[in-house]
């Protein structure tokens, strides 16, 4: 995470809070409405799905999380940068280098070249025209697990798991291989598509409707990737948490 996103974070916490003493509304950032989320339900442990270079839990540690957290990253060149950063903050551990899905198995990844757009699934044209730096440039074969098989070697007795998931078009296999675990976990915070981005993944409605029936309520949602040409919101970042 750049220095400068930390800084204009946090300088738009702190004009709110001047903004408040004299009457004046201003709008939280979307970072600060997830780090309440994660205080007010008393998260202790993060289950970070596809970690990328640890952008995400980099910041949640920054904003003051005194938790755990596990990444999982499934690429080598991702992976090796995760480690350098968790290292720097305590609490944070990166879990064995792989993906997360609905099988234990060896699958193919395909390489973006901006890395964050890298996912087990065939990218579609919607997608590469929004972001012209998300196209393919490579595969690597890496190790996926059910988050089932995973889950308490990771999960150390915490009481308050948070799942983030950020995978690309992968998030319904990851739910499939989440049954056993899912009613041991308060909270998900996860990319929904509201276009076909990716070959065979399934978009915001329906994966809505599974998690809410799963004994979840949406807590929050802003856009996450949106067309600058179009204006268009593509995918959206969501929590939910247990009722």
């Amino acid at each position: 995470m750049s220095k400068l996103k930390l800084y204009k974070i946090k300088s738009e916490m702190a004009l709110r809070k001047i903004g408040n003493k004299f009457g004046v509304d201003v709008k939280m950032t979307d970072e600060e409405i997830l780090y309440k989320q994660i205080v007010h339900n008393k998260i202790d442990m993060i289950f970070d799905i596809g970690a990328n270079t640890g952008q995400f839990g980099e910041l949640i540690y920054k904003l003051g999380y005194k938790g755990k957290m596990y990444s999982f990253e499934p690429l080598t060149s991702a992976y090796e940068t995760l480690k350098s950063t968790a290292k720097n903050y305590s609490g944070w551990n990166p879990a064995e280098r792989c993906a997360i899905g609905d099988k234990d198995e060896e699958i193919e990844i395909h390489i973006s070249e901006n890395s964050i757009s890298s996912s087990a699934l065939k990218m579609l044209e919607e997608h590469e025209n929004a972001a012209p730096k998300s196209k393919y440039i490579g595969t690597e074969k890496v190790k996926a697990y059910r988050l089932d098989t995973v889950f308490e070697k990771y999960a150390e007795g915490s009481k308050n798991v948070l799942v983030k998931i950020d995978t690309q078009g992968f998030e319904e296999k990851i739910f499939n291989g989440s049954i056993n675990s899912m009613d041991k976990i308060k909270g998900l915070y996860l990319e929904m598509s509201l276009v076909k981005l990716y070959e065979g993944q399934i978009l915001y409605k329906e994966l809505y409707e599974k998690i809410i029936s799963l004994g979840f309520g949406m807590y929050g949602i802003q856009p996450a990737f949106v067309n600058k040409e179009t204006g268009r919101v593509l995918q959206v970042d969501a929590t939910f948490f247990r009722e």
